[in-house]
């Protein structure tokens, strides 16, 4: 290789490396060094000089004393091939060791302090531990603690995640991150959410259960902005970017409330809450809710309640609201003085069918009663409101004598009527027999 070419081979990795051009110089130096120890008849110690302007390679024999100084030094540079193979393959192990290097402290310089932002990177291995994530000029681990559970990443997958810790180990600079942390939230509504990056909407917490569920307390510092409504966007289309890049984790977004008792009524959403106690010496929140809202409230295993306890800071304490019990049928059934008006006012559906049957069991088996005798016998004596007034007694025992005479005296007229009409018939038959026999004469 000539040393023009060599010059403008380190110049073009030292741009696409990002290192310094000095830093790859120094380590062909070293890879010359080495090869020359390897030639035959080179001297124990030695250093090489490198133009950076021509390229042109030196090399210079040294003796040392026993403390290290040099005590003499001279030119001997090897000549021939066979320095230059070695010095080729030197050169290529030498660079590789110290490229790795200059990449490492690169990156750490890179992200160091930059813990909280949120990267992108595509998922480049997976195991049981970790997962790694290449960032595109850096790696990132994502251990098996901060993953989202049950979350199936493959490989060739894009995924966001955000930095936890940025560490400068033997091996290099080591970038840790999380999908679990509750501030990538934060992040993800970030990214959708304008009014969160001038100042306009804040988020005053977030309580999360990765995997399953996070609730989102946001305040507005502009009165005409509404901070649920800008957050959850359109039809709930910024809201629901986060979601799909959570792998469908729901996400609630709750408006801060001055008034305690209705943020926290707002945060066991979309349970119903009746009522809020809050006691301020204990930090304890009572909740009230309906029969039915009770299990919508607690949420599933108590995820609900529990969320809605971190976001607000208040232990929360939920009750369902039963309506009074009635009075004890017990009493009504044992009480031997009421009255049986009393007893089928307080019955229920079965014993009324028991009323009705003792009643029409009561009924005399003998002939049936005349239409007057069943509309007075409709009213049991038993009940107050079913009581006739005995002036109307009286009146209705009176009509029945002259209706029995009336009937009477035209069943004894119906006989006559009848048989008169049966000799008019018999008569006008005899005629109009006589009148047929005197035609046919």
């Amino acid at each position: 290789m000539q040393l023009d070419t060599m010059m403008e081979a380190i110049e073009v990795l030292a741009r696409e490396r990002g290192v310094a051009v000095e830093a790859i110089l120094d380590a062909f130096a070293n890879a010359l060094v080495a090869a020359y120890k390897r030639s035959p008849g080179a001297a124990e110690e030695a250093r090489v000089t490198i133009d950076p302007d021509s390229g042109e390679v030196t090399v210079y024999a040294q003796v040392l004393d026993e403390d290290g100084n040099v005590i003499d030094e001279w030119e001997d540079t090897p000549e021939g091939e066979a320095f230059g193979r070695i010095a080729a393959q030197s050169f290529k192990q030498v660079m590789q060791h110290k490229l790795r290097e200059a990449k490492r402290e690169l990156v750490y310089d890179m992200y160091e302090g930059r813990e909280g932002d949120l990267v992108t990177g595509l998922v480049q291995q997976v195991d049981y531990r970790s997962v790694i994530l290449d960032l595109g000029d850096a790696e990132a681990i994502l251990p098996g603690s901060e993953r989202i559970p049950f979350e199936r990443l493959e490989r060739g997958n894009r995924v966001k995640a955000l930095i936890i810790e940025v560490r400068n180990e033997g091996k290099g600079a080591q970038i840790v991150v999380s999908r679990s942390h509750p501030d990538l939230v934060r992040r993800l509504l970030e990214l959708e959410v304008p009014e969160l990056n001038d100042g306009t909407v804040e988020i005053v917490n977030i309580a999360r259960e990765p995997g399953h569920r996070t609730k989102i307390a946001v305040i507005s510092n502009d009165p005409n902005v509404d901070p649920k409504g800008a957050c959850v966007g359109a039809r709930g289309a910024r809201v629901r970017q986060v979601v799909n890049e959570l792998r469908g984790e729901k996400v609630d977004v709750v408006q801060w409330r001055d008034d305690i008792g209705q943020f926290i009524a707002e945060a066991l959403g979309p349970a119903k809450v009746q009522e809020v106690r809050i006691d301020e010496e204990t930090k304890t929140a009572d909740v009230i809710v309906s029969e039915h809202q009770l299990s919508l409230a607690i949420g599933k295993e108590g995820q609900n309640a529990r969320l809605a306890a971190r976001l607000s800071g208040y232990k929360v304490d939920i009750h369902p609201d039963r309506p009074p019990e009635p009075p004890e049928a017990e009493e009504q059934g044992s009480d031997e003085d009421a009255t049986p008006a009393d007893e089928t006012a307080g019955a229920t559906t079965d014993s009324g069918e028991e009323t009705v049957e003792s009643a029409s069991d009561a009924e005399p088996a003998t002939e049936e009663p005349s239409t007057e005798e069943s509309a007075v016998g409709q009213a049991p004596a038993e009940d107050d409101a079913a009581v006739v007034d005995p002036g109307e007694d009286v009146e209705v025992d009176a009509e029945p004598a002259p209706a029995a005479e009336a009937d009477d005296a035209a069943e004894e007229a119906m006989p006559e009527a009848s048989v008169t009409e049966q000799d008019d018939e018999d008569a006008m038959s005899t005629d109009e027999r006589a009148a047929n026999d005197d035609e046919s004469e």
